[in-house]
C-alpha cells in the first residue's frame, strides 16, 4: 500500500511543470556629477575620509537641501534613452531609517511621484552550444527616481569599532526599478550590462561597479508556471556583473532545493558571498519595517518642461530642466551602435557586441577601417585577436595600446599588398606591440622580412628541400598528396614564413609529380 501511495505521490509530482526562477532588479547608479544632489560638496573617488562633507551632508541644524539641476537632467536623459514616461511634475520624499552613516536620520527620495515611468530595457545575450546565438529580450522599467545615498561604515575589528566615512553622504543616485520579468543570471546580468553601456553612452553615470557607481540588488523567487509567484528573497548590494549571475542562479537553485523538500522560503535579506558563491542571510523582512514616508517639507515639487515654449513667463528656461534640449543630445545608443556596424560594415552580430562591450574598441576599429585598404571583415580579425588578445594578457584598456589604430592600417596594407606574408604580418605585430617607437618598415628591413617574389630564387629553395627528402617525395609519388604539407612547411621555415604558400604549392607540385 506504502509503495503506491509513493508511485502515485511522485506520479503527480512529475506530471506539474517545472519550477522556474523569476527575477527583479533594482538598480543604484551614481549619477556622474561634480558636485552632490542637495548640496555644493564636490563628488570624487578615493577622496580623504570626510573631506569631501558640508553642513547639510552633515546634517547640522539650520542647514537646507538646494536642487542639483545636472542631476535632475541627468535623470531626465536616462528616461528618454529607457522609453520611459517623464513626469512633468515629480515630488520628493523623506524615506526614515537609522544608520550610523546617515546622520539626519532620513534619506531624501521619490516615493509618491517619481521623475520617469513605464521605461523598457532592451537587452541581449548569448545562447547555444557555440554562444554565438544572440537573443534579444526586453524587461519593463517601472521607475527611475532621484535620491540622496548614504555614507560609508568603515568597520575595524581589531580594536572593536566602527568608523563614519561621509564623503559618500548625498551623493546623488538614480535608483532604477526593473519589473520581474527575468528568469535567470544570465539575463540579468546581460540587461545590467547593457544598462551600463547606455549610462556610459549618456555620460549620466560611469557605471564602474569596482567603484560602487553601480549597485545592483535582486529579488529572486520560483514557482511553477501558471501559479502565483513565490515568496521573494532580496540580493543586496551586488558589486559585479559576473557575481550578479553567480548569485542569482545559485538563489534560484536553492529556493528550488527548499520546496523540493517541503520546507519554506523566507522573504529575507541575503548577501552574496564570492568566495564560496552561496548567498547568506543577513536579516528577515517578515516584519515589514515602517519607513514613516513622507512629503519632503525643505522641497518644492520638481517640474521639468516639455520644450523652450513651455516654460512660464517669467522663468529664464536656461535655468529650467527642458526635455526638448535634453532629447536633442541623446548619443548613438548602444544597440544602434551594433546594428549600424553590421550593415556598414557586413561583420558578425557576436562582433558588433565585442566592438561596442569594449571602451573604445568600436572607435578604434573604425579607424582602422577608414585607413586601410582590407576589407572590414579581415581588419575585424585583427583588432578581437590580435589587438585584444595582447591586451586582455596584459589586463589593459584599449586607450593603452601601444599600437596605434595607425599602425595596425599600416601592417594590415603591407600584408594585404603582398609585401609580407600574413604569418610574418603576425610576426611584425609582435615586434611593435614591444618597440611601439618603431615602424612597420623599419621592422621588416631590420629582420629582412619582405616576401620573397623572385620565381627562380624560390626554385632553388623549392628544389633543395625536393633533393633533401627523397622519401617524402617518393611517398607523394605513390599517390600520398597530404605529405605535401610537410615540405611546403619546411619551404617556409627555411624562408622564415616570406613565401605564398600557393606558389610555393605549385613548384612543389611540378617538381615531384
Amino acid at each position: 500500500m506504502w509503495c503506491i501511495y509513493l508511485f502515485i505521490t511522485w506520479a503527480l509530482l512529475s506530471s506539474l511543470p517545472q519550477m522556474v526562477g523569476v527575477v527583479g532588479l533594482e538598480v543604484h547608479a551614481q549619477i556622474q556629477s561634480t558636485s552632490k544632489l542637495f548640496s555644493g560638496s564636490h563628488v570624487r573617488f578615493l577622496a580623504p575620509p570626510n573631506s569631501l562633507v558640508s553642513h547639510f551632508d552633515a546634517s547640522l541644524p539650520g542647514t537646507l537641501p538646494v536642487l542639483n539641476r545636472r542631476c535632475v537632467e541627468a535623470a531626465v536623459l536616462t528616461g528618454l534613452a529607457l522609453n520611459c514616461t517623464i513626469n512633468r511634475k515629480s515630488l520628493f520624499d523623506r524615506k526614515h531609517y537609522f544608520y550610523a552613516d546617515m546622520p539626519a536620520g532620513y534619506q531624501i527620495t521619490q516615493q509618491r511621484v517619481p521623475i520617469a515611468v513605464n521605461g523598457m530595457l532592451v537587452y541581449s545575450h548569448f545562447e547555444g552550444r557555440r554562444r554565438n546565438q544572440v537573443v534579444t529580450k526586453s524587461v519593463k522599467i517601472k521607475q527611475i527616481q532621484l535620491e540622496q545615498d548614504s555614507g560609508k561604515s568603515l568597520h575595524d575589528d581589531e580594536q572593536s569599532q566602527t568608523l563614519i566615512d561621509l564623503n559618500r553622504a548625498g551623493v546623488g543616485l538614480m535608483e532604477l526599478v526593473m519589473e520581474p520579468e527575468m528568469c535567470c543570471g544570465e539575463e540579468a546580468a546581460a540587461a545590467v550590462r547593457e544598462l551600463q553601456l547606455i549610462l556610459q553612452a549618456l555620460g549620466t553615470c560611469q557605471a564602474n561597479m569596482a567603484e560602487g557607481q553601480l549597485r545592483v540588488d535582486a529579488n529572486v523567487s520560483v514557482h511553477r508556471p501558471g501559479e502565483p509567484l513565490g515568496v521573494r528573497t532580496e540580493v543586496k548590494n551586488i558589486n559585479s556583473v559576473r557575481h550578479l549571475a553567480k548569485a542569482i542562479d545559485y538563489e534560484i537553485q536553492r529556493q528550488m532545493e527548499v520546496l523540493q523538500s517541503a520546507g519554506k522560503v523566507l522573504n529575507e535579506t541575503r548577501a552574496f558571498d564570492s568566495k564560496s558563491g552561496n548567498t547568506i542571510p543577513m536579516r528577515d523582512k517578515e516584519g515589514l519595517q515602517d519607513y514613516r514616508f513622507m512629503p519632503e517639507p525643505n522641497l518644492p515639487p520638481l517640474f521639468v518642461y516639455e520644450s523652450k515654449a513651455s516654460v512660464p513667463a517669467g522663468v529664464d528656461p536656461a535655468q529650467v530642466v527642458v526635455i526638448d534640449r535634453l532629447s536633442a543630445q541623446l548619443p548613438e545608443l548602444p544597440s544602434v551602435k551594433r546594428t549600424r556596424l553590421v550593415e556598414t560594415y557586413g561583420i558578425l552580430q557576436e562582433h558588433s557586441f565585442t566592438l561596442v562591450n569594449e571602451d573604445g574598441l568600436m572607435d578604434y576599429f573604425e579607424n582602422v577601417v577608414q585607413t586601410t585598404k582590407a576589407e572590414p571583415r579581415k581588419v575585424i580579425g585583427w583588432v578581437i585577436k590580435e589587438l585584444m588578445g595582447n591586451l586582455n594578457s596584459q589586463n589593459l584598456k584599449v586607450s593603452q595600446s601601444p599600437i596605434s589604430p595607425c599602425a595596425l592600417a599600416e601592417l594590415i596594407n603591407l600584408a594585404e599588398s603582398g609585401h609580407i606574408s600574413s604569418s610574418t604580418a603576425k610576426q611584425v605585430f609582435q615586434e611593435m606591440w614591444k618597440a611601439p617607437e618603431k615602424t612597420v618598415g623599419q621592422i621588416v628591413k631590420e629582420q629582412d622580412l619582405w616576401m620573397i617574389n623572385d620565381k627562380e630564387e624560390l626554385q632553388k629553395i623549392c628544389r633543395r628541400i625536393v633533393d633533401s627528402h627523397p622519401e617524402e617525395v617518393q611517398i607523394i609519388r605513390r599517390g600520398n598528396k597530404k605529405v605535401l604539407n610537410k615540405l611546403m612547411g619546411e619551404v617556409q621555415r627555411e624562408t622564415k614564413g616570406r613565401t605564398d604558400p600557393v606558389q610555393v604549392r605549385a613548384i612543389l607540385e611540378k617538381m615531384v609529380s
